[in-house]
């Protein structure tokens, strides 16, 4: 286009915005002394056609308005001011900056000399923006909305699940249209599960040790756009991310599936002191980042060489800014915050009433949707499970951690086994939140699949070329005798039990069950636990299914539909005693082998590695939400992390009742089975086993 000067503009909305009639730049620089507006005939141009002083600046943002402009323009931004990281400013007109507005990245950034010599122009190099037209047909699509008892989660990587389906077409293997292509979408909707949770799909960088090393940062926790949807996972051009991300979100609403992204807003790309100018420490360095007293350095609460400064009231609004964008213009349903406490640092401590939470719970559109957050960063008291406020659910690493150590056989288990099965009321009651406070889960991407948790004691990261020093040394995990792979039919038999005691755990648990992508049919990262680093098969979806991993995938889709249709595994409020005409009946109880409730020595024993959970679906107290009560079929779930057999009395307290059993794992392929036990009668539970029946009840003669 002919470059003509820009008109004044307006400084909001921040961004690059078409109107119709022009596009309309504003950009945030409170120490900036000159902006200019660099515009590219093309994503392939070296250097820019045009540089566009943006003629005024109004509260700290600078703006014009370029008429004539429209979408498919292609820009990035100098910024001058002054050049002195002494005083936290890094301010170069050398380096073509990214916009950190930009809703479509138009070229991504590609490593070289420039990155890191300040004196070197890096036009040919950076990442740049594309001016897009918001227009979308949603066809009368509306989000699920689904409540949060109802909701299960499926934690999955946009490229590694289709990768290498072979139901998906191949040029959609990878990309946001293969994750909506009907393979996939028949595999969510028989599995039962009702959200997908995205790694981050915001458009991010590769570090350059990784790429020297042949490497990238597949799991994308390495932000630099925070508006525009990562281009790699597009099955075409970069220019059709934003709608094809839409698309993949509008089919998957079709199907009743809501969409949360997993979101990082603790920390950019930039990296530390020694890392390169790509945007915000080059649009305003002091204001974007949390500096150290040597100001040239960043406190660095994530890890990653630097972090968000929260505290400033733009950062903030880029982050609120960014979030109601895709609820509103990318109808995203919610958001798993990644090292969320982080966002809750307003000087150093963690402050839980903070700015950030503040902002959010008194916003009309993300008060509304799902809030997610990992509760713990790497800074002085950051972990903080239970500590955030209402309207969050957390993902809960007490109950990650209590429930590998039980099945793993450790004593002294089982008192807290119980808290966090019944939906860890110790940490959520407190200040008014429910049961889906709590989002469960066994693994997760960042660590061990559940079949490499049962079947290696240590992690096995070679690959990622740092000498196995990377990933956590603490996993709560049993190889059940013999490390990595095993041709002994006992181990491998005993693996496959493990992983279906985890999947009953998980989802016969109050709160919010979340499974990780490839768990439901034995997936293995050949013991990597850390595998953010692998593009390759180590962390691909393998659909290649055998038998046996066909059969723990049906295993898992009845075990969802059985939590589905009963309202006791998705309580809306945590459990309550109370008497019923005089009598004391409680709404969950737990027994031990001999049929007699445990005794404060069972729970506090060392020893004792087997109860059993009764949960009394006719004695909900609760309603749905049309106010219609709640009532549903009582369970009773047998749970023995021992290595023997246990015979377990199926009394009833003061019911006479039959049972019928609905589940157990160590039945091989066929654990979801039918059989009849008379009342008394003693259950043979196997070592390594859950068992759940249901009661029949008769009054007693």
């Amino acid at each position: 286009m002919k470059a003509n000067s820009p008109w004044p503009g307006s400084p909001s909305p921040i961004g690059a915005t078409w109107d119709g009639d022009g596009v309309n730049f504003a950009i945030f620089s409170e120490n900036a002394t000159l902006v200019e507006l660099c515009l590219f005939d093309s994503a392939t141009d070296e250097i820019e056609s045009a540089r566009l002083v943006l003629p005024e600046k109004t509260n700290q943002v600078w703006h014009g308005y370029l008429h004539g402009a429209g979408p498919g323009l292609v820009y990035g931004y100098r910024v001058h001011g002054p050049e002195n990281p002494a005083l936290g400013h890094c301010f170069n007109p050398r380096k073509v900056l990214l916009d950190p507005y930009a809703k479509s990245i138009a070229r991504t950034f590609s490593h070289g000399i420039t990155t890191t010599d300040p004196l070197q122009d890096n036009a040919a190099t950076a990442a740049l923006g594309r001016v897009i037209d918001p227009a979308f047909h949603w066809n009368g699509t509306a989000p699920p909305a689904t409540p949060w008892h109802e909701t299960i989660v499926y934690e999955a990587h946009v490229k590694g699940f289709t990768k290498q389906h072979p139901g998906v077409p191949e040029n959609l293997r990878g990309t946001y249209a293969g994750f909506a292509s009907p393979a996939a979408i028949e595999h969510f909707t028989s599995l039962g599960i009702t959200a997908v949770e995205l790694l981050p799909v915001h458009y991010h960088i590769d570090e350059g040790r990784l790429v020297d090393a042949g490497l990238v940062n597949y799991w994308g926790y390495n932000t630099l756009g925070f508006f525009a949807p990562d281009p790699r996972y597009c099955s075409s051009s970069p220019e059709n991310a934003v709608n094809e991300f839409k698309e993949m979100v509008r089919v998957l609403h079709a199907a009743g599936i809501e969409v949360i992204l997993d979101v990082v807003y603790n920390h950019t790309a930039e990296g530390d002191h020694t890392g390169p100018v790509l945007s915000m420490r080059g649009i305003d360095n002091s204001c974007y980042y949390r500096l150290a007293e040597d100001r040239s350095r960043y406190i660095d609460f994530t890890g990653c060489g630097n972090s968000l400064n929260v505290a400033h009231p733009h950062v903030l609004q880029l982050i609120m800014d960014s979030l109601r964008y895709w609820v509103l213009e990318m109808h995203v349903d919610g958001f798993r915050f990644d090292l969320a406490s982080a966002l809750a640092r307003e000087l150093w401590d963690v402050d839980r009433l903070g700015s950030f939470f503040d902002i959010i719970h008194q916003d009309p559109i993300l008060s509304q949707v799902k809030l997610i957050a990992e509760p713990w960063d790497l800074g002085p008291n950051g972990y903080q499970v239970g500590n955030f406020p209402v309207l969050w659910s957390e993902w809960n690493g007490r109950y990650r951690d209590c429930v590998r150590r039980f099945w793993k056989g450790e004593g002294a288990t089982v008192g807290e086994l119980a808290t966090r099965l019944s939906g860890s009321s110790d940490l959520y009651l407190h200040n008014g939140r429910r049961p889906h406070a709590s989002l469960n889960f066994v693994t997760c991407h960042d660590g061990f699949t559940l079949a490499d948790l049962v079947s290696f004691n240590a992690k096995h990261n070679e690959a990622n070329q740092d000498s196995n020093t990377d990933g956590t040394d603490q996993n709560d995990s049993w190889n059940c005798g013999v490390e990595g792979p095993s041709a002994d039919p006992a181990i491998h038999t005993l693996r496959l039990r493990q992983q279906k005691n985890f999947l009953c755990s998980l989802f016969l648990s109050q709160g919010v069950p979340m499974l990780l992508a490839g768990d439901e049919f034995g997936r293995t990262q050949g013991g990597n636990n850390n595998a953010y680093c692998q593009d390759s098969p180590i962390s691909w979806l393998d659909w290649n299914l055998d038998e046996e991993r066909r059969a723990q995938l049906e295993f898992v889709r009845r075990l969802i539909d059985l939590r589905r249709k009963q309202p006791v595994f998705r309580r809306r409020h945590f459990f309550q005693g109370r008497a019923i005409h005089g009598r004391d009946i409680k709404d969950l109880y737990w027994i031990r082998p001999d049929g007699m409730e445990m005794s404060e020595l069972d729970w506090n024993s060392p020893h004792v590695r087997c109860l059993g959970m009764g949960l009394l679906g006719d004695q909900i107290v609760e309603c749905d939400e049309r106010g219609q009560p709640v009532r549903g079929d009582s369970f009773l779930i047998l749970m023995n992390a021992g290595d023997a057999a246990v015979p377990f009395c199926l009394g009833a307290r003061q019911l006479q009742v039959a049972w019928t059993l609905v589940l157990d794992t160590s039945d091989g392929a066929n654990s979801l089975q039918e059989g009849a036990f008379p009342h008394m009668a003693e259950y043979p539970l196997q070592s390594c086993s859950v068992a759940v029946l249901q009661p029949h009840y008769v009054p007693f003669a």
